[in-house]
């Protein structure tokens, strides 16, 4: 199937991106493939959106129907809290680049739901329940398309009768919008050695839950964060937010730097606990949990953004990794760097050019309103990756404020890669984690039915080890088995331990697409591909 313009993932860069390409020329065909169900279907946020980019991609969205304009955001708390309490902090030390004012919290899934219709309305061709399995290349080595998985194949790799190949969508131009540690950008990063001039990315895992509380409890448009405990308690960093949106309910959830050293840390459960504070707690009493979700967050800031085009193709959004740590937030320079592409790509089309490299889609969003915002924070990450919450959050503002007023900054720091900061087991203690009271905390199996996730049970496992023996010869061994801590879905189970006779089962049913398997394995030994189309989570109203 031939376009102009193929977009690899539905979120808001994609979107963006083929809204801009039909306005600047209604002629360019643009084709959207998403791998989840439907548009939404894999979005996870928190979500407080600067509507920066929204304002000039679509100015009179407040007044169009869109869901994010429901709830703007009417109340900023920051709190650092200790087991028993906390400790609120103001928000007047902070540079102004930090405040809310002017932000909306919502659902980004239903925000994507919304930008669907309306780039359906303007004609481009959606596919959701189509994964792009596989990059596609011409002669001379131009990207030239992508091709989706095949679908009713069986575990054992043989045809089942409901066998469809896949098909070959050729594009003078590919965007690839896949999201953190997307399968083919990873792919792309290291055939054109996109990252030669960058530090490397890093992420953190963000797990979140919905909750119809109390409405006596309930003040829409309410931000809350959190740092302090629980993480502190294993020297790990990372924090807890809680958003009143709308209809008496609260998103909320907690994300884990997947740099963490103590192999027995446990991000999902680090969660659970954070929900029992004292605080956390009397919002969420009374209340329901109603949704579950987890998904990864680039935190390397503009000092690990790679070079952003290749001939034929770019990335766009986190696949290129353009989240504002500090600030929490990455929806708005994800669809603005989705917004110059398209301005590129319709600009080398209407002369005639393709599968050629956009180098001034990268010089665009090198001097554009992206590199500006993450510039000013480009040291908040590694700041407190090394000296910790407490300390780091101090330097992290200075260095900050220091950017705002052109004082000396210190220069970008450098990040290490999240797998190779896991430690021996040997030199940690377990942590004993409570056990969930089946009210304010749950079990992980029970949350990912909240995920209403489902994969075809008789298809090739879509997590491939590259080594079998890796997971009990080396991570079980030396690190006690972190993959069984680490995935927020219970995808990694080692059994028969105590037999003597261990091995690693893999429970790829479960999983939720979050891809922190793929980035915290300490060994690398796992690769996530992509699952038979339409698999994975159904996340509503997250």
């Amino acid at each position: 199937m031939p376009y102009d313009v193929v977009i690899v993932g539905g979120g808001p860069a994609g979107l963006g991106a083929a809204i801009r390409l039909k306005q600047v020329n209604p002629d360019i065909s643009v084709c959207i493939l998403e791998k989840g169900s439907e548009i939404g279907a894999h979005i996870l946020s928190g979500a407080v959106v600067d509507p920066k980019a929204l304002d000039e991609l679509l100015p009179e969205w407040r007044s169009s129907g869109c869901p994010m304009a429901e709830t703007p955001v009417t109340d900023n708390w920051h709190w650092v809290l200790t087991k028993t309490g906390k400790y609120a902090v103001p928000h007047w030390p902070m540079p102004p680049f930090m405040s809310n004012d002017g932000n909306y919290t919502g659902s980004l899934g239903n925000l994507c739901r919304w930008l669907a219709e309306q780039a359906t309305e303007l004609g481009v061709e959606i596919f959701p329940g189509f994964p792009a399995a596989e990059v596609l290349f011409d002669e001379k080595g131009a990207v030239m398309g992508v091709a989706t998985g095949d679908m009713g194949v069986a575990r054992d790799g043989t045809h089942k009768p409901d066998y469809q190949p896949g098909m070959e969508l050729h594009a003078k131009y590919t965007l690839f919008a896949e999201g953190a540690r997307g399968h083919l950008t990873k792919q792309l990063k290291a055939h054109y050695d996109l990252e030669r001039n960058c530090q490397p990315q890093v992420y953190g895992i963000g797990i979140k839950e919905l909750w119809d509380i109390d409405p006596a409890k309930h003040v829409p448009g309410r931000v809350l964060h959190t740092q302090g405990w629980p993480l502190s308690e294993s020297n790990s960093w990372g924090g807890g937010f809680l958003y009143h949106q709308a209809n008496n309910q609260v998103a909320l959830g907690f994300v884990t730097a997947l740099d963490y050293a103590n192999p027995y840390v446990s991000p999902y459960e680090e969660f659970q606990r954070w929900k029992q504070h004292p605080e956390i707690r009397a919002i969420l009493e009374g209340g329901r949990r109603v949704a579950y979700g987890a998904r990864a967050i680039n935190e390397g800031g503009w000092q690990s953004v790679p070079h952003l085009a290749f001939p034929g193709g770019a990335l766009i959004g986190c696949s290129a990794g353009f989240v504002n740590v500090p600030r929490i937030k990455g929806s708005h320079t994800a669809m603005k760097s989705g917004m110059l592409a398209a301005e590129a790509i319709a600009a080398a089309i209407s002369s005639g050019r393709e599968h050629d490299e956009l180098g001034e889609y990268d010089t665009a969003v090198r001097e554009s309103w992206i590199a500006v915002e993450l510039k000013l924070v480009k040291n908040a990450q590694p700041l407190v990756a090394k000296f910790g919450g407490a300390l780091g959050t101090v330097l992290a503002g200075a260095d900050m404020w220091a950017r705002v007023l052109r004082i000396n900054p210190v220069k970008a720091m450098k990040h290490h890669i999240d797998a190779e900061g896991t430690q021996r087991a040997d030199l940690y203690k377990p942590i004993e984690y409570p056990k969930a009271d089946g009210v304010i905390s749950f079990d992980r199996l029970t949350n990912v039915s909240y995920s209403y996730t489902n994969h075809e049970e008789d298809q090739p496992c879509h997590l491939v080890l590259k080594d079998p023996d890796v997971p009990v010869n080396v991570n079980l061994r030396l690190y006690a088995g972190p993959e069984a801590r680490f995935c927020p879905a219970g995808v990694y189970e080692f059994v028969g331990v105590a037999e003597g006779q261990p091995r690693l089962q893999i429970n790829a049913q479960n999983c939720v697409h979050c891809k922190t398997c793929d980035i915290k394995d300490k060994t690398q030994n796992i690769n996530w591909v992509t699952p038979e189309g339409g698999g994975g989570p159904n996340y509503p109203n997250m």
